[in-house]
């Protein structure tokens, strides 16, 4: 089904067209073609606009156009083709961008890696999409040369060619300044590719089994843009802060590609501080983020935000997890400017599949909004039939940003898809007013005595109460219930109570839990963790290191 929109305004419009073979899909039919094609836009309308910052470079996109084209131009030289794979594991900098630009430029096939990924890790995503060439961020030596090892000593054919510039000579050096060294001046065409051509593989979190390369299209990455645009709506020529990894499909595609989808300004961290955000935010007058509620409620607990002009914080989007009602109000009072706008997505579905209007947020914590204009989302039971409005099921979802499947993968693509939907794994209903509910993982959900606990709700519950920054609810088996409920937080100001106030916090946030959910879903045990909680490169809770870590 698809919900209605009449919370979005000019949108342009919308036509049913036929895609990756049988599927049919809503579609704006006016469009660009491809990232490529927008950026290519927006360096012709707007050369002098500032398209990157960093603490070291303001750079405006007739400058970053010069760098994509040098790079783009190395990329030729050293053989890349259209259609070969080229993995990058590249720290939120700079050159990050200027190397995806280049690869779009030449129709190759961007894989972009967390730079916390490992090098077995690193290894397998070489070796699946089999990568003709690896970029690898100068930091990551140690790695490098231990994925280099495997291969020298692999079995077969596929040897790719590794460009990093602290190994030795016969590695090509991709650093910023080498780039602006090329003095080649030639330019190169926006590259012509087919609308359902790869345009980047992303690699799912892999909590269970390997990681599967979601293979984003061009048609994929262009209507999520204009979802991102008509959904917030974000207006030309916007400021936006990079806080999250661009390796993950927030920062790709909600962060990077939307910023020049508006011809805007993308302002990169390397890494994600509350006191370094807010200061970035007010000193370059941002407007627009998409942040993790956890990070909010960090930037709420630094003690510079109430001391800096923050006035231009204009949009807020989250994802990921609930934003408690505690952390929407601290919100609206001390930053009044800022709207709240929760967008539900995944890997699967180059970001936004749902957004919650501002104007709805604070009414519906509990909802990840509206369907978007070119999205359908059907409820259905494990039967594969559909549910009707308000009750729970699996979420399927189609629609042009909906990927084709999984690279080289035909087992999960006939597991995961049906008829164009994706089979989500999320449990979630859809109300009479439109108003679509993530109730938790399938996988996630408890049952203790036969009554059905969903895991977010109770996190959510938890976030809710003072100092709690990062919560976590796992089962815990039961000989007599089959399950009980843990929870697992991550508060650093309380870390370092006495064993008598432990209990007494231990205590109240029980209290706080019993007044706002029914007994049998209040958390039995309560631990507190050292650190955040871990997540793997995409930001998914790892849920099955935290039981490993309680067992211990």
């Amino acid at each position: 089904m698809r919900s209605p929109s009449q919370h979005l305004t000019d949108l342009p419009a919308i036509r049913a067209e036929a895609h990756f073979g049988d599927r049919v899909v809503n579609c704006f039919s006016v469009r660009e073609r491809s990232l490529d094609h927008l950026f290519e836009r927006a360096c012709v309308l707007h050369p002098h606009r500032e398209a990157l910052i960093d603490q070291a470079h303001r750079i405006s996109y007739q400058h970053l156009r010069r760098l994509v084209m040098r790079a783009a131009r190395q990329l030729l030289r050293i053989g890349i083709e259209p259609g070969d794979r080229v993995v990058m594991q590249i720290a939120n900098r700079i050159e990050f961008v200027v190397l995806m630009l280049a690869l779009q430029r030449i129709a190759a096939i961007a894989v972009p890696v967390s730079i916390r990924e490992q090098a077995p890790g690193l290894f397998y995503i070489i070796n699946q999409c089999s990568a003709k060439a690896v970029l690898i961020d100068e930091s990551l030596a140690d790695i490098t040369l231990s994925v280099r090892g495997q291969f020298a000593h692999a079995d077969g054919p596929h040897k790719p060619l590794f460009l990093h510039s602290l190994l030795d000579d016969a590695c090509s050096a991709f650093r910023l300044q080498d780039i602006t060294h090329d003095s080649d001046e030639i330019d190169l065409p926006v590259a012509e590719v087919q609308e359902e051509s790869c345009a980047f593989i992303l690699y799912t979190s892999g909590t269970t089994g390997r990681p599967k390369g979601a293979m984003l299209s061009h048609l994929n990455v262009v209507h999520s843009v204009m979802h991102f645009q008509y959904g917030m709506p974000l207006r030309d020529g916007l400021r936006s802060i990079l806080a999250v990894p661009a390796s993950h499909v927030t920062g790709l595609i909600a962060n990077i590609a939307t910023v020049i989808g508006c011809a805007g300004t993308s302002i990169i961290m390397s890494q994600f501080k509350a006191a370094d955000y807010l200061q970035l935010a007010a000193r370059e007058r941002a407007e627009y983020t998409i942040l993790v509620p956890a990070m909010y409620k960090l930037c709420l607990m630094d003690g510079s935000l109430d001391r800096l002009d923050l006035s231009h914080w204009r949009i807020g989007g989250f994802g990921g997890a609930p934003m408690p009602v505690s952390t929407i109000d601290e919100l609206s009072r001390r930053l009044p400017n800022l709207q709240l706008m929760n967008a539900y997505g995944s890997t699967e579905t180059c970001s936004p599949t749902t957004m919650m209007p501002a104007v709805h947020t604070r009414d519906h914590p509990d909802s990840v909004g509206f369907v978007l204009p070119c999205a359908e989302v059907c409820v259905m039971n494990e039967k594969g039939q559909e549910l009707p409005r308000g009750e729970s099921g699996e979420l399927w979802i189609r629609g042009p940003m909906v990927i084709a499947g999984y690279w080289d993968n035909p087992e999960a693509n006939a597991s995961h898809f049906t008829a164009g939907f994706w089979h989500s794994g999320d449990l979630g209903s859809i109300d009479e007013a439109g108003f679509v509910y993530i109730h938790d993982r399938l996988k996630d959900m408890i049952n203790r005595g036969g009554y059905k606990i969903f895991s977010v709700e109770v996190e959510n519950c938890l976030m809710g109460f003072r100092d709690v920054v990062e919560a976590a609810v796992i089962a815990r088996p039961c000989p007599v219930l089959g399950e009980r409920v843990d929870a697992v937080i991550y508060a650093p100001d309380l870390q370092s109570l006495d064993p008598q106030a432990h209990q007494a916090t231990v205590a109240a946030i029980r209290e706080h839990c019993k007044t706002h959910l029914a007994d049998y879903k209040v958390p039995e045990s309560i631990h507190f963790y050292p650190q955040a909680l871990p997540r793997n490169a995409n930001g998914k809770l790892l849920k099955r290191e935290l039981k490993l870590a309680l067992k211990s």
